[in-house]
């Protein structure tokens, strides 16, 4: 972050850099092209701080994307991909990332640098997305001839197209299991 990377950050460091980069998605989602300058009045701090934490515009916003695909990544490994039962964890998850996509839909929409921080999070998201999957259908609960990765994708998409319930306040649990009947189960009648 603004060549702050090679040494931790004080708590108070730490506490401004996250005011910002809370600041920039709220800003940058409703103006996409808002300054640094708008940024840090958003932020309640000087427009000094932001230039002090971050070299340029460009960096603030990578730094936003990493911070919220770290995020994102948290919101997989807190629903317990790898040890809770498949659709405990498919649920979890799906509900924890409804919250963080919905708080974070910026910064979670630019493109990633592919030799960045945030491809790798995000790759390292999808790789466990398809183990969880893989897991699920060792329990019989995905077919057994499913293209894992086409699952993968369905299952983004209908959480993107949940994402404007989500940010109206509708419970992510709810829609949560709405998402995992519908990958699961499909849109066809119930016997």
């Amino acid at each position: 972050m603004g060549g702050t990377a090679a040494r931790p950050l004080r708590a108070d460091a730490e506490r401004s850099v996250r005011a910002i980069l809370e600041a920039a998605e709220r800003v940058l989602v409703d103006d996409p092209a808002a300054s640094l300058e708008q940024i840090a009045a958003a932020a309640g701090v000087a427009r000094t701080t932001v230039h002090r934490r971050f070299a340029s515009r460009q960096a603030l916003v990578e730094a936003l994307a990493a911070s919220a695909v770290r995020q994102l990544a948290q919101a997989v490994d807190d629903g317990r991909p790898d040890t809770a039962p498949p659709l405990v964890a498919m649920h979890r998850i799906t509900a924890n990332v409804l919250q963080v996509k919905s708080a974070w839909a910026f910064a979670l929409g630019l493109p990633a640098d592919p030799g960045g921080e945030a491809a790798a999070l995000q790759q390292d998201v999808d790789r466990r997305c398809v183990a969880v999957l893989e897991r699920a259908r060792a329990d019989g609960v995905v077919d057994a001839g499913a293209d894992l990765d086409w699952v993968r994708r369905v299952y983004y998409a209908l959480i993107g197209e949940s994402l404007r319930e989500a940010a109206a306040g509708a419970d992510p649990d709810a829609l949560a299991a709405r998402i995992v009947d519908t990958l699961l189960r499909g849109a066809g009648p119930r016997g």
